[in-house]
This record gives C-alpha cells, sequence and structure tokens, in this order.
C-alpha cells in the first residue's frame, strides 16, 4: 500500500490550518475578548494586511485597558507605521498614569518619534538622574587654576522633550557656570573655603531654561588645584621683556659701532687731506723761491721754527711714548 498520498494530504492540511491560523488569528482575539479589549476578528485580518502586527496591537490595548487608560486602535496603528514604538509608549502611559504625570498620548507619540526614550524619560521624571560633568578649568582672580568636578542631579522636563536641548547641553552650560563663578573670585581660597558658592551661583542662572532637563541641585565633588597661571603670565612677560631690552640694548650698540666707524672715517678723511695739505707746502716754496716771494732768510726762519714745534712737541709727551716713537 502507498502511504506518500496519505502523507502529502497531512501535511497540506496542517499547512492549510497555520495560514488559517496565521490570517485569522482566533487565539489573539479570544485573550483580547477576556481581558475586555473589544476588537473584532475582522480587524485583526485587516491589520495583516496593512502591515502592521496584530500581537502588538492587541497586547499594547490590554495593558493600557488593566492601567484604566483608554487607547485607540487607529491611533496605535498610526503610530506603528509611522515608525514608532508602540510597546514604549503604552509602557510610559501605564509609568506616568501610575505617578500622576500628565502625559497626553499625543505628547508621548511625539516625544516617541522625536528619536527620545519616552520611558526613559517618565522613569526620569520619577527618579532623577545625577550626571557627572568632566574636569572644569577656571583661573581666580589671584592667578590660581583651579579644576573642579561637579555633580548635576536632574529631572526630565516632559513638556521639553520636542525641541529641547539634551545633556550635552547642559554640561556645557554648568560648565560655563563654574568658569564664571570661580573667575569671579578674588581668591582661590575663597573658592575651597566655600564650594557651595559654586553651585548656588550657577543656580541661580537659570541654566535648564530650554531644555529637556529640569536642574534639582549641583552639587561641587572635587576641586583641585592646578598651576599658578599668574606667576606663569608674569614669567612669560618678563622674559619677553628682556628679550625686547636685549633686542634694543643690541640695536644701540650696533649705532655706537655704526657711529664710531662712520667717525674714524671723517677722521682718515681729515687726515687724508692734511698729508695732501703738507704735501702742497714744499711745492709752494719753490714756486714763491721761484717767483721771489720768498728769501733764503725766510726759508731758514721757516725750518727753524718748524724744529722748535717738533721739540716742543717730543718734550710734551710721556718717556714711553716717546721710546715707543
Amino acid at each position: 500500500m502507498n502511504i506518500w498520498p496519505i502523507v502529502a494530504i497531512i501535511i497540506g492540511i496542517i499547512v492549510l490550518l497555520y495560514l488559517f491560523l496565521y490570517l485569522i488569528p482566533i487565539g489573539l482575539w479570544f485573550q483580547a475578548l477576556v481581558s475586555g479589549v473589544r476588537i473584532s476578528l475582522l480587524q485583526l485580518i485587516f491589520m495583516r494586511w496593512r502591515k502592521v502586527p496584530p500581537s502588538i496591537i492587541v497586547r499594547a490595548m490590554i495593558e493600557g485597558t488593566k492601567a484604566g487608560i483608554n487607547l485607540n486602535r487607529n491611533d496605535l496603528e498610526a503610530h506603528y507605521l509611522a515608525g514608532g514604538r508602540v510597546p514604549d509608549v503604552v509602557h510610559a502611559l501605564v509609568s506616568a498614569e501610575k505617578a500622576n504625570i500628565d502625559l497626553p498620548f499625543n505628547m508621548a507619540t511625539a516625544i516617541d518619534l522625536a528619536g527620545r526614550d519616552v520611558l526613559e524619560a517618565v522613569q526620569m521624571s520619577v527618579n532623577p538622574k545625577v550626571i557627572d560633568t568632566p574636569p572644569v578649568t577656571a583661573v581666580a582672580k589671584d592667578g590660581i587654576q583651579l579644576i573642579c568636578k561637579a555633580r548635576v542631579t536632574v529631572r526630565a522636563n516632559i513638556k521639553q522633550l520636542v525641541g529641547g536641548a539634551g545633556e550635552d547641553t547642559v554640561l556645557a552650560r554648568v560648565g560655563e557656570g563654574c568658569v564664571s563663578s570661580i573667575g569671579s573670585a578674588a581668591s582661590h581660597k575663597a573658592v575651597l573655603e566655600n564650594p557651595d558658592s559654586i553651585s548656588r551661583v550657577v543656580l541661580e542662572k537659570g541654566l535648564d531654561s530650554g531644555t529637556a532637563f529640569e536642574i534639582l541641585s549641583i552639587d561641587i565633588a572635587d576641586i583641585d588645584i592646578g598651576k599658578n597661571i599668574g606667576a606663569v603670565l608674569q614669567m612669560d612677560q618678563a622674559n619677553a621683556d628682556k628679550n625686547i631690552a636685549q633686542a634694543k640694548a643690541e640695536e644701540r650698540r650696533a649705532m655706537a659701532v655704526a657711529l664710531e666707524q662712520e667717525m674714524k672715517a671723517k677722521a682718515q678723511e681729515a687726515r687724508a687731506k692734511v698729508i695732501e695739505a703738507e704735501v702742497q707746502v714744499p711745492l709752494a716754496m719753490a714756486e714763491a723761491f721761484r717767483q721771489g716771494n720768498l728769501g733764503v732768510m725766510d726759508y731758514y726762519k721757516f725750518k727753524n721754527i718748524d724744529a722748535d714745534t717738533k721739540m716742543r712737541d717730543s718734550i710734551s709727551k710721556p718717556k714711553n711714548k716717546r721710546k715707543d716713537d
């Protein structure tokens, strides 16, 4: 006896039964019915055709119904088709309802479609989050550098989650406030003695405006002393002044050397002119002899005066210099 036709018939029946149960989710419909969710079997079939998983919509409606929240099936399907996370939205609505937080369905879906985790936002509203800031470096008026670390306790602001700034903006504003507070302090010792003055000044500035968070407190976790920036700046200024003074002194020395060289050149030029004039004297005397303007007695008188002048000049010089000459 050939059993293969019987096996093929059984497999066909199983496949048809699976396709029937897939297209017509009777078990899911019965689960919704016993949970108090009124939804027709035909709508579940239409969900399959609309590419919407019926299990996600039905379970979300069951969860909302048990929590006392009236959810619309069309709204849930529209949010799913828009790319939203239906289970997270419903979890957030239930958590907000239990925590007495005003969170409408439209706002929850808008927050979810904006890319934020609406469930995490609700949990942060109930249980505030602590954010540690990176080390913030600032300099007091006395020139001492301080390195400050702060812990910011924030709570999610549901109404500002859409369009509000995130954690990075809050940390940047807190860091800016710490720098401003430390920079306005007259001495670093005053900051070390009262670190709460930093958090008080920062909180008064309302740094959480326009953000998705509400700052509850700012606590200074640690303050370390860094470099003496004032002394470093003074040293740099002193080195700069020294370099400027050295440059000016070198300039004056160069000008003095140039002036000395110029004076030597002028002296050599004057000496050359004197030598040139002395050379002209014998020629002039010879010419005077030829013309009869100079006699022999006048010539000897001139030589006597010249010899007397050289003798006086030799006597006026020091002995060592006369020996050298």
